[in-house]
């Protein structure tokens, strides 16, 4: 049987949402895609298609933090960790995906680079990673 490889940055960004809002287990219970642009085309730059929001107070009226921006490009997907950047880049590394760091804004953004539909499962591990930290530290690292 022959696969097909996917790196259709589009549909990367959409086999990454069902991942995070699909599963219910661990880290994922308390994720949602918001903030979702269903039309989005992908861009030379990236077009924002979702973010990835935590809820950080589970069973209490809804304290969100957004984590990650999704961007779609032609060939890839992009996440763009606006809080937990150290375990992004930790944990991208560890799993083989391709990741930069950005440290000229006043909160560093971790940008961990979706190239297949074969990385999601390993994005989605770096994305439980990324709440797993911010939650121990039981802090925001952000605020909108």
């Amino acid at each position: 049987m022959v696969e097909e490889r996917i790196t259709d940055g589009r549909r990367i960004a959409q086999l990454l949402a069902s991942e995070i809002d699909g599963r219910d287990d661990g880290e994922l219970d308390r994720l949602a895609v918001t903030n979702a642009d269903r039309d989005v085309e992908p861009t030379s730059d990236g077009a924002h298609a979702y973010d990835i929001t935590l809820t950080l107070t589970p069973g209490q009226p809804r304290t969100d933090e957004r984590i990650a921006r999704v961007f779609v490009h032609e060939a890839f997907a992009r996440l763009a960790f606006e809080t937990g950047s150290d375990s992004a880049v930790a944990a991208s590394q560890d799993l083989d995906l391709r990741v930069e760091q950005d440290e000229t804004t006043v909160q560093p953004l971790a940008v961990v680079f979706v190239e297949s539909g074969a990385a999601v499962k390993r994005a989605t591990t770096v994305v439980e990673r990324v709440v797993r930290s911010v939650t121990a530290d039981g802090t925001q690292s952000r605020s909108r």
